[in-house]
């Protein structure tokens, strides 16, 4: 019973990771209707950045932080430019291939500007173990879950209690409506993306000082483990995709111990299958379905 609550607090830290892999693809998919494929990859630009100011210069946290971040806003702003704002709006499919083909470009550029196998990441300050009881907590976890609450609580607020935030819901529900409204649509798809990018830069920062090294598989390994917490917790949903990141945590934790690490990989795709059989729309984005369109009848 100890391993499996103590499994459950170590899922649901990394579990937090997992879900703002997951704003940032939601906060795209549900403005713009399109899939970012090279989410995984400007994520993976901002951690080379920090790392190659740790290396370079011995930084401190803080300026690796904030090189890490604007590493990951500047290649989205890439992305943005190359696959999304040049293709039409009903191109969906278009857009998603090219940003496929981004993120392989992006991947190829890191690999080749840093050639060796893995990289080290400076981590935390060594901090003695949180006790709860029989539990344990390492530090890092609980500063990992406790980023990704703020971020969503602060996130909910500026959609819900600000002019932007009532632009971009007007973009997501429509964007015939959003222009004949007078939203800049360009202005607020950029400022939504640059948003997202940020949000991931923030949770690579967090992996990577977690883990103390970094490797140019990290971008494959953020996008998949970022849309399967999308897909699980509901598309376009800011609340199923942290639910949906937390229970990929829990499972995979609990996987790793029971089943070994592939076990784990087998209950993480078994439980992406089981979503989209049984849940097709998420654990939380049938409710926020529900939700819009008994707003819209009601107007």
């Amino acid at each position: 019973m100890i391993d499996l609550v103590q499994n459950m607090l170590d899922g649901l830290a990394i579990g937090s990771a997992y879900g703002l892999l997951a704003l940032g693809f939601t906060l795209i998919f549900g403005v713009m209707r399109r899939l970012n494929m090279a989410f995984g990859s400007s994520i993976l630009v901002g951690i080379f950045a920090g790392a190659w100011l740790h290396g370079q210069w011995a930084a401190g946290m803080i300026p690796i932080f904030a090189a890490t971040v604007a590493g990951a806003v500047v290649a989205s702003a890439y992305v943005e430019r190359m696959s999304f704002a040049w293709i039409r709006g009903d191109a969906a499919l278009a857009s998603m291939a090219s940003s496929f083909a981004i993120w392989m470009q992006l991947e190829e550029l890191v690999a080749r500007a840093f050639p060796q196998r893995s990289y080290a990441f400076p981590t935390f300050e060594a901090l003695p173990m949180l006790e709860l009881g029989p539990f344990f907590l390492r530090p890092e976890h609980a500063a990992m879950f406790l980023t990704a609450a703020v971020l969503v609580a602060a996130l909910h607020w500026l959609l819900t209690r600000t002019l932007f935030g009532l632009r971009v819901r007007t973009l997501s529900d429509s964007r015939d409506a959003a222009r004949v409204s007078g939203v800049d649509v360009g202005r607020v798809a950029v400022l939504t993306f640059g948003l997202a990018a940020a949000i991931g830069g923030v949770a690579g920062f967090l992996i990577a000082a977690t883990d103390g090294q970094i490797s140019t598989k990290l971008g494959m390994w953020a996008t998949m483990k970022g849309l399967i917490a999308m897909v699980i917790g509901g598309l376009g949903s800011l609340r199923g995709a942290l639910v949906g990141g937390l229970v990929l945590g829990v499972v995979e934790a609990q996987a790793q111990w029971y089943l070994g690490a592939s076990g784990r990989e087998i209950c993480t795709f078994a439980l992406l299958f089981a979503a989209l059989i049984l849940l097709p729309q998420g654990l939380v984005g049938r409710k926020d379905t529900l939700a819009r369109a008994e707003a819209v009848r009601r107007i």
